[in-house]
């Protein structure tokens, strides 16, 4: 007997959608192995399709844990996960591809009562894929650069147009980051029909920066500039046809390659920059978990605590080393009372270090004192043979220490 069994409802088979299809096995492979994962024990997965006249459902629910309401809203954004060792960026990649592919998404969710995630995607009908080019009624002008200035207000019109899901986040958006997605997106394209690669990488790299520090979906910037690339498209047909232009094929590739390409480089240069914001970041707040992990309080000119709490493995132990040999030099230390009484348990590996770790302490000319050593701890050293003997003076609690210390001073 399987742990989680699958029930499919497929009822009108034979329908069709126009995207890329290893973007959305991708899409379903997520989906599915969250469901999986989502139930803990025994549960059931339910897959249904169906068509409209226009559109395309897919729906998966599982039976699993749920997700709380407070965090469906979290979802897709990037690193954000309700899994222990999750990266987050599942469901960016879910939401990403979906509005890619002009669709939508709805989760309905309850703790305990299960997930259910609805795709909806426009219908396929003409199976040759050959889309109709578009007539606006634009300003012509001689040069590029004034056709898109002068028909401003039409390119971002079209623009909403297309990036359905976005717009509605317009003003959202321009609350939280300060970021103006419709003038954004005219700077963009100025830069791209005039060849700017500098000025557009330059861009990308501070709006990467920028959505980064306000957690921004990344979903609606991959929708955003993917609409700016089909509108400008548009826009460059209508001012050939409006200026009777019948150039060679080989002039539109040339074009077609070289606005690809900044547009590609834009987008490549904005991820890098988001995620090397992110990864500092996330550095940055670890280095700070370092230290307060390590705190080391002064008592006296020469004397200084350092209380433990939690559990101690390999890494903590390297910093705790790194962070205690540094302090005593910098501030001159003489006495170190470590207090062990909230550190739960130590293997016999952390053990050693910490001996390695007082010889350090005392060639630095400073005396280590340990307190509040667990009786598991102790045990543990008595079967592994180790010893603070010699190493550093131990007393059973912390009062007891600073009341002897004081005395002798």
């Amino acid at each position: 007997m399987y742990r989680v069994s699958v029930h499919k409802t497929l009822q009108n088979p034979g329908s069709y959608i126009f995207g890329k299809k290893n973007q959305l096995k991708k899409v379903f492979f997520n989906l599915l192995k969250n469901a999986f994962e989502a139930i803990p024990e025994n549960g059931s997965i339910y897959i249904a399709h169906m068509s409209t006249e226009n559109e395309v459902i897919i729906s998966i629910r599982d039976t699993g844990v749920g997700i709380p309401q407070e965090k469906l809203g979290l979802l897709g954004t990037p690193f954000y996960t309700t899994k222990e060792n999750g990266t987050g960026m599942g469901l960016t990649l879910v939401f990403s591809v979906i509005y890619q592919h002009n669709g939508s998404i709805e989760v309905q969710s309850s703790e305990d009562g299960g997930t259910q995630f609805t795709i909806t995607f426009p219908k396929e009908t003409n199976k040759i894929g050959v889309k109709e080019v578009i007539y606006l009624e634009l300003e012509a002008t001689m040069s590029l650069k004034d056709f898109f200035v002068v028909n401003r207000s039409n390119f971002e019109q079209r623009l909403l147009l297309e990036a359905v899901n976005v717009r509605d986040k317009i003003d959202e958006i321009l609350a939280i980051g300060n970021i103006n997605l419709l003038d954004n997106a005219h700077k963009l394209v100025l830069f791209i029909i005039d060849g700017k690669e500098h000025e557009a990488i330059a861009f990308a790299k501070r709006e990467g920066i920028t959505w980064a520090k306000h957690s921004l979906t990344l979903a609606f910037k991959l929708e955003w500039v993917q609409a700016v690339r089909r509108v400008l498209w548009d826009f460059l047909y209508n001012y050939d046809r409006l200026n009777n232009h019948n150039d060679s094929k080989e002039h539109y590739y040339s074009m077609e390659k070289s606005i690809n390409q900044l547009m590609d480089q834009f987008l490549n240069q904005f991820f890098i920059s988001y995620s090397q914001f992110k990864d500092d970041l996330i550095r940055a707040q670890r280095e700070m978990v370092e230290d307060l992990s390590v705190p080391i309080i002064p008592l006296t000119r020469a004397t200084s605590i350092l209380p433990l709490i939690g559990a101690i493995d390999g890494f903590r132990a390297n910093t705790i080393e790194d962070k205690v040999i540094s302090q005593i030099g910098n501030n001159r230390i003489e006495t170190l009372i470590i207090d062990l009484s909230g550190v739960m348990e130590m293997n016999e590996d952390v053990v050693k270090q910490f001996i390695s770790v007082f010889d350090g302490i005392n060639m630095m000319g400073c005396q280590p004192i340990v307190t509040g050593l667990r009786p598991e701890v102790v045990k543990m050293m008595i079967r592994s043979g180790l010893s603070f003997e010699q190493k550093a003076i131990t007393k059973g609690t912390l009062q007891q220490a600073l009341e002897d210390h004081l005395t002798a001073r």
